[in-house]
């Protein structure tokens, strides 16, 4: 296979240029020709060349010093020495200073031919590696955001497993926030169509008047301001994935379109006759209940049963919150990388506020509650103060499943963990005064102050009572009945 590309001819002889462009651009190569190694060092460090040919005796600039200068600039295009003088000592220099290789005059077109397929073809495959390693670091990389134990998102995943390798249409619903991008992306970078393109369009962000050139494209003189052709992104998917997400908000009118080019896999651009085969995945996702949709009349029945081949409901983050500590574990990690932060983690009080929040926002939502506090907070712990979250509603749901020792083994944990660079002495007593100065507090509380009630409820002797409130300095109040 051929392979052309732009070429730079640098020679001060008039001659050899054109020997050399004429032999390549009859090869349907791009040659520019220049006859100074300064103007060819300045279009190497400007310009893209998939090959430069350099002479290595020049008026201003000779070849082996050109090939030094370009090194420093870091030029990445080939080099290939030419030179009337074949000596050994020209030749190892040039290859000790970064050159391709080394051409003597007079030289054979045809090997210069099959020098210029060769570096075309080795820089072919190096782009074609690059990009390769790219679309494979992509790959893996996406799949680490999505994070689940919980069974329901163990069954997404599954379901993911068993869909990906096929093309069936698949329809994601869940509320927003809850990754349902994500899970596309998945579908897509697990499959065979992961080299493609991943296109992703937002049915209810683009204007009803232009979501169907944006969707199925337009030719020029469509309609008023289409002053060029366009392709809608069914095209720009090809052999590749369109997600569709919100598609609960497409207009009627669009839905038929839509479901044509579902069914029959191919499409007309606005004001066109041309005929377009469409090979791409389609995933759809919307936030709506669509079969309520259909119900309403607002959503074609034969479209949802098109779009809902393999359907996925992603759970709201608030009915597995058994994920939580990993997505936040996850989320610290992301925010310290890409935001030079140094978060080491949350308190256990500011995770059991975590895992108490409602999350109507989602896992979207914790990802911005978490970002905001790293970015604000004034310690590598979280804590509750820092959430935005820490009310005393929420602190108070927090501990609602928890067992009384659980709540003391977490407050003691961050005790330990504020206190680790000192000794703490006489911990015992301070553990017990701050456990009994509630107790009797709140107990004589619930007696009116009554402390003789309030004795025999703690299974104490009054006189012992009557201590412990000395020594704590507590202040018994009395209130009337009724209050």
């Amino acid at each position: 296979m051929s392979y052309t590309g732009k070429i730079l001819v640098a020679d001060d002889e008039e001659s050899i240029r054109w020997v050399l462009a004429t032999a390549l651009s009859g090869e349907g190569h791009t040659v520019e020709q220049v006859e100074s190694g300064g103007a060819a060092l300045q279009r190497l460090g400007t310009e893209h060349f998939d090959l430069a040919f350099i002479d290595i005796k020049m008026p201003d600039l000779d070849g082996l010093s050109l090939l030094s200068q370009a090194r420093q600039a870091t030029v990445s295009t080939p080099i290939v020495i030419i030179t009337a003088q074949n000596t050994m000592a020209n030749a190892i220099e040039a290859m000790k200073r970064g050159a391709y290789d080394y051409l003597t005059k007079p030289f054979d077109i045809e090997e210069v031919r099959l020098l210029v397929q060769r570096v075309l073809e080795m820089r072919r495959q190096a782009a074609d590696l690059t990009r390769l390693e790219e679309q494979t670091r992509r790959r893996f990389e996406l799949g680490v955001e999505l994070i689940g134990k919980t069974p329901a998102m163990q069954e997404i995943f599954k379901t993911i497993g068993r869909v990906a390798h096929t093309d069936a249409t698949v329809l994601i619903q869940g509320e927003s926030g809850t990754g349902k991008e994500l899970i596309a992306r998945a579908i897509h970078s697990h499959s065979p169509r992961w080299s493609g393109p991943f296109v992703a369009r937002n049915c209810s962000a683009v204007p009803r008047d232009l979501l169907e050139s944006e969707l199925f494209g337009h030719e020029r003189g469509a309609f008023t301001g289409a002053t060029e052709q366009r392709a809608g992104v069914f095209e720009i998917a090809q052999g590749g994935t369109l997600f569709l997400d919100e598609i609960g908000d497409m207009p009627l009118e669009l839905q038929a379109k839509l479901l044509r080019v579902v069914q029959e896999r191919e499409l007309t651009r606005i004001g066109g006759r041309e005929v377009i085969k469409v090979d791409c995945r389609i995933i759809a996702a919307t936030n709506q209940d669509l079969e309520r949709a259909v119900q309403q009349g607002r959503f074609r029945e034969d479209l949802y049963f098109r779009l809902k081949v393999v359907p996925i409901v992603v759970p709201p983050l608030r009915q597995r919150r058994g994920d939580i500590p990993e997505l936040v574990a996850y989320f610290i990690e992301k925010v310290n990388r890409e935001m030079g932060t140094n978060i080491s983690g949350v308190s256990p009080e500011a995770q059991a506020v975590l895992n108490a929040h409602d999350w109507p926002g989602n896992v979207r939502e914790l990802e911005n509650t978490l970002v905001r506090a790293a970015v604000l907070a004034p310690g590598p712990t979280l804590m509750p103060r820092d959430l935005a979250l820490a009310t005393r509603e929420t602190t108070v749901a927090a501990y609602d499943d928890m067992s009384l020792e659980e709540v003391v083994r977490l407050k003691l944990k961050e005790y330990f963990r504020q206190t680790r660079d000192v000794e703490p002495t006489d911990l015992y007593s301070l553990i017990m005064e701050r456990v009994e100065r509630p107790l009797i507090e709140l107990t004589l509380e619930r007696t009116r102050g009554n402390q003789l009630k309030a004795a025999a409820i703690l299974g104490i002797n009054r006189n012992t009572l009557h201590k412990k409130i000395t020594e704590l300095k507590i202040t018994p109040k009395r209130r009337p009945e009724g209050v």
